[in-house]
């Protein structure tokens, strides 16, 4: 029979667990050492099921960390064309809009302290050159797959 039990909800997030206080103890341990891990996919989770424009939001490669860790991981500070395909992924995978703008491409680079691009339209306009990004009418454009996969993701 059971001494102990414990539930516990965060956001989608839930456990519950029945047992001997020393069992129930160690893993009300675990549960708390994995919990923002845990909390980071229950909120992905969220916001894929909240969107919209019927969108699915997914971290590729893991954690993506900050906006400067993530520029100097796919090695695109020094050039502008590829900072701002860089910025649109990492935009299009914390956020999870379908749909991003070159002015919300330019406010993150400023507001992460990054370099500003000197024109955020003809980067935009090249990737889509590339095939890297599409424009959508007023809606703004997005990322391609073949824009990913030539930042290596």
């Amino acid at each position: 029979m059971a001494d102990a039990k414990i539930e516990i909800k965060m956001g989608g997030f839930a456990f519950t667990g029945e047992g001997t206080e020393k069992w129930l103890s160690g893993e009300l341990e675990k549960v708390l050492a994995k919990l923002s891990e845990l909390a980071d996919v229950t909120q992905l989770e969220t916001t894929a099921a909240e969107n919209s424009e019927g969108g699915i939001t997914k971290k590729k490669n893991g954690k993506l960390g900050t906006l400067a860790a993530f520029l100097k991981e796919k090695n695109t500070t020094s050039n502008q064309v590829k900072k701002f395909l860089a910025t649109s992924v990492y935009l299009h995978d914390t956020t999870g809009k379908n749909r991003l703008t070159t002015t919300e491409v330019k406010n993150t680079l400023k507001n992460a302290n990054q370099p500003k691009l000197n024109n955020p339209s003809d980067c935009l306009n090249s990737n889509v050159t590339k095939g890297h990004c599409e424009k959508d009418g007023d809606k703004g454009f997005f990322v391609t797959d073949p824009g990913r996969a030539s930042l290596g993701m």
